[in-house]
């Protein structure tokens, strides 16, 4: 592609043009050839982010994403699902909707992601596990996602390969924030997945990519619509995350804490909460009738968590290993300096020292003991911290302390 030819395209986005399919194809494969440099891209980033995409463009990029690599397919007649997460703290959703959803006998195929900036990766937690391989071919994927009825593993270099260049561009040029960027960048890993149907949690609050309800909505609308383009069944919620999800950040704690809730078939509210909720969706995406007690069901049984230990056992993991990781018996207190109501808890700021806590070991992290909204005397602990006491400060100022109790937010802002 020409340098003049790119930069007419640069500035038609610029100016408020909308491109057609043919030119995004063109762009993508451009950009992988080499035709189409960094800085081009990077311009051309920047003009999505100031003037926005509308749905033929973002189902047009995502279509030349998902041509850039590798797509799996599953045989039979099946319906397989997957759920996306738009990143938070302490959310272990995944580890226990996936074995709740194939343990009522719909078949999850889930491509999980790794640590990025202050929210925990999927993959990370599990391979606290020894043994656990999260690197799956994608033959191995596709005979254990119908042999064991779920996987969770690593996207490999093969799928979707313009968009991990992307994002990588974009990440470094601040120019993540455009809804039509993101969502192509969403649903191409999701498509080229090979799943059925997608159930996405987009995330919404101070600790979220998406801050507003608003822009939050706009982008699960987006994620459906796209979805659909590629004639797959979709639904969104849109779920808070002002403040950490679970009760613990750090990602063998986290792990800790999905076991728990699928071994015992309770645990923190919240979480549980938003297990189930996605669980249902998930199972109702495939046509299961009474999703939400059905999940409930293999969640109290023990369904689940025995869907759970196949899973470990299929992708080399030791399930005596994972049953016997304990939270560390060394701690520090994080007292409240004063008395007063609990009225926001920096999530990103849990998310960050979590992170550094567990590069120390992975069992190192937090556990938060107080919600938004709590009554708190002077003395009372805010939160636990395991192992070291290296980010004591950070998780101290994590937390503010008013004089009035904070308007509580909703879990649930809206289902698309």
């Amino acid at each position: 592609m020409e340098v003049t030819w790119m930069r007419r395209v640069i500035e038609r986005k610029r100016d408020g043009e909308r491109l057609e399919a043919p030119v995004w194809q063109s762009i993508v494969q451009s950009y992988m050839d080499g035709a189409v440099d960094d800085a081009q891209m990077a311009a051309l980033a920047m003009a999505c982010v100031w003037r926005g995409l509308d749905l033929d463009e973002s189902v047009a990029l995502t279509r030349a994403m998902v041509d850039s690599g590798a797509a799996l397919s599953f045989h039979g007649e099946a319906f397989v699902v997957d759920k996306h997460s738009s990143g938070g703290v302490g959310d272990i959703v995944s580890l226990v909707a996936v074995p709740l959803v194939a343990a009522c006998g719909v078949k999850v195929a889930k491509l999980s992601g790794r640590a990025l900036g202050h929210t925990g990766g999927t993959i990370d937690k599990l391979e606290t596990i020894d043994g656990f391989d999260a690197m799956l071919s994608m033959d191995a994927f596709v005979r254990q996602v119908e042999e064991v009825g779920c996987a969770i593993a690593a996207q490999t270099g093969d799928f979707v390969p313009a968009d991990k260049r992307l994002y990588l561009l974009r990440d470094h040029t601040a120019t993540v924030a455009s809804i039509g960027l993101i969502a192509a960048s969403i649903v191409s890993k999701k498509v080229a997945g090979g799943a059925h149907g997608f159930v996405f949690d987009v995330k919404c609050g101070s600790a979220a990519f998406m801050r507003n309800p608003h822009d939050a909505v706009e982008l699960a609308q987006t994620l459906v619509e796209v979805s659909r383009a590629f004639g797959r069944r979709a639904r969104a919620l849109v779920t808070d995350m002002n403040e950490p999800l679970g009760r613990y950040v750090g990602r063998g704690l986290e792990l800790i804490e999905a076991r728990h809730l699928l071994q015992n078939g309770s645990g923190e509210e919240r979480v549980l909460e938003a297990s189930l909720v996605i669980a249902a969706e998930m199972l109702e995406l495939a046509g299961i009738p009474d999703a939400r007690a059905a999940a409930t069901a293999a969640l109290r049984g023990g369904a689940g968590y025995d869907k759970f230990c196949q899973l470990v056992r299929a992708q080399h993991g030791s399930v005596a290993s994972m049953e016997a990781l304990r939270v560390p018996e060394r701690c520090f207190d994080v007292p409240a300096p004063r008395d007063g109501y609990v009225t926001a808890i920096d999530a990103v700021a849990l998310g960050y020292a979590a992170r550094e806590l567990s590069h120390e070991h992975p069992m190192y992290g937090i556990r938060v003991e107080t919600r938004a909204g709590d009554r708190v005397a002077a003395g009372d602990v805010l939160a636990r911290v395991f192992g070291s006491d290296a980010q004591l400060e950070a998780v101290a100022q994590a937390f503010a302390i008013g004089t009035e109790r904070a308007e509580a937010h909703p879990f649930l802002y809206a289902r698309i």
